[in-house]
């Protein structure tokens, strides 16, 4: 069987497809490196095509009809050859995938029936005699004692040997569900340690995290996934079908790539789900949670500034909003067109270049896009969109490098220049050092975002598709997982 098998599964095929791959867990074939295969569809039948998701073992499984199982899974005689050379295997009717991993491609050997498992008494001649047989009759038997109770203490003692055994499981139970937790990469595994919350997701602490989930729950009902498909969404009512994992496991998952940076092979193999699972799912929470945070507006209007103005700022009680730029180095292109547009002076790297506001009580008020590390921080400002946004009766607070006086319909808090001079005054010293100490918060803010350590390190031009997502959404997210930027702040926000 194995030779007649052999040559039936590995004989080249010449009309496979590059893009088959077969969906049975644990197995990696696919048309572009295995032309001797042949992939074939799930039947149309109802039964039949549940028969084969149920062989295949795959819980919650969504057949399309791109799926495909390959040739391998099916004994020999369910295949049925073409006599053309470049013609097409076919199964034959009522075919059903028998042969697995997990079985060692070896046919099941079928389970044998209930007369064939239990052990029958002997016949008993019909032709013996009524002597022949026993007599069973109790009165016949004075000697036996058919009315003696069982013994007490071995009843107690039964009962005690009962209750240890149920202890003893239940304490095994508990064992077992303890291991299961702690292989697995989960929230549950970290929810009693707020320090280890703070690691791989960059929430201050469990309750932090979970009061955000709560926020954005009910939005996970309708979230559009990324499919495998280019360029190609679809919208998933049950969300949790698609993948398998839970909705706030593919948050954590997420969280754990934009906090710690991972490769997507690692977090694969964290979560137990394959490479190009991964891919899809931080593309999807990446949009999803771009639209849904982006949704919230988080400017603020005069009034509200004031309200939770700090003590410190008195002196400069108009300030609206404190701005600064910010860098991320990104991979070389090999365009030397592309180098030049997105080649910093300030860092000697090639970047991508957004502009970040805060309020002056610590929060977020507004993001830019990213743009090409060349433009400058003059220009950045007028194409960001934040000029529509002030007024003449609102102040910026800004660095000595935004020399936009001439850009904004309002008024500019800056150090003061020399301006050719030898030194400043006493007052412009003073002004200077007062305006370093408040606009020292929004690097401060900075910091923060760029704990999310996919920035710490060179972004790769891969995600040059989805790095405006990420980095908006980490900058989103800093309002959400943290407390105030100042302790002393926390009575006025």
């Amino acid at each position: 069987m194995t030779c007649k098998r052999t040559k039936l599964c590995f004989q080249k095929r010449e009309d496979s497809s590059s893009s088959h791959h077969c969906c049975v867990p644990f197995c990696t074939a696919s048309a572009r490196c295995n032309s001797c295969l042949s992939f074939h569809t799930f039947p149309k039948d109802e039964e039949l095509q549940r028969r084969w998701v149920i062989n295949i073992r795959r819980d919650r499984f969504i057949v399309t009809s791109s799926s495909r199982v390959c040739s391998r899974h099916f004994l020999p005689g369910d295949l049925i050859e073409s006599p053309t050379p470049a013609g097409r295997r076919r199964l034959r009717s009522g075919s059903v995938p028998v042969l697995f991993h997990w079985n060692n491609y070896n046919t099941p050997t079928p389970r044998p029936g209930v007369w064939q498992r239990t052990e029958r008494p002997p016949n008993i001649n019909p032709t013996e005699t009524q002597t022949d047989i026993p007599n069973d009759d109790p009165l016949q038997h004075p000697d036996h004692d058919y009315c003696a109770g069982t013994d007490p203490a071995a009843l107690d003692l039964a009962l005690s040997e009962n209750e240890e055994l149920r202890e003893e499981i239940s304490r095994l139970r508990k064992q077992m569900e303890e291991i299961t937790i702690s292989s697995k990469f989960c929230l549950e595994r970290f929810s009693s340690s707020d320090e280890d919350i703070r690691f791989f997701t960059r929430f201050a602490s469990h309750a932090h995290l979970m009061a955000f989930w709560k926020q954005i729950e009910p939005a996970t009902n309708k979230i559009v996934r990324v499919t495998r498909a280019r360029g190609v969404t679809k919208t998933d009512q049950v969300s949790h079908t698609a993948t398998l994992l839970q909705p706030i496991e593919e948050f954590i998952l997420f969280m754990n790539y934009l906090s710690l940076g991972l490769m997507q092979k690692d977090l694969a193999h964290r979560f137990r789900i394959h490479q190009s699972t991964v891919s899809r799912i931080i593309n999807t929470w990446a949009n999803f949670l771009y639209d849904v945070l982006g949704a919230v507006g988080i400017w603020l209007d005069e009034d509200t500034v004031k309200t939770y103005l700090p003590d410190v700022f008195q002196d400069y009680a108009d300030t609206q909003i404190i701005l600064d730029c910010t860098e991320l180095r990104c991979q070389t292109p090999n365009s030397l067109l592309l180098q030049s547009e997105v080649f910093s002076t300030y860092k000697s790297h090639c970047t991508f270049k957004g502009l970040i506001g805060m309020a002056p009580h610590g929060a977020v008020t507004f993001v830019s896009s990213l743009y090409e590390g060349a433009i400058s921080d003059k220009e950045l400002l007028k194409q960001s969109g934040i000029v529509a946004l002030l007024n003449p009766s609102m102040a910026i607070m800004v660095d000595k490098g935004f020399l936009v006086k001439d850009c904004v319909p309002c008024k500019v808090h800056i150090p003061t220049f020399l301006s050719q001079r030898a030194q400043l005054s006493r007052s412009e010293i003073r002004k200077t050092q007062s305006i370093a100490r408040l606009r020292v918060h929004v690097e401060r803010v900075i910091r923060r975002i760029k704990e999310h350590k996919i920035f710490s390190t060179v972004i790769p031009l891969a995600l040059t598709g989805s790095i405006n997502q990420l980095f908006t959404v980490a900058c989103l997210l800093v309002n959400y997982q943290n407390g105030p930027l100042v302790k002393a702040w926390a009575r006025n926000g």
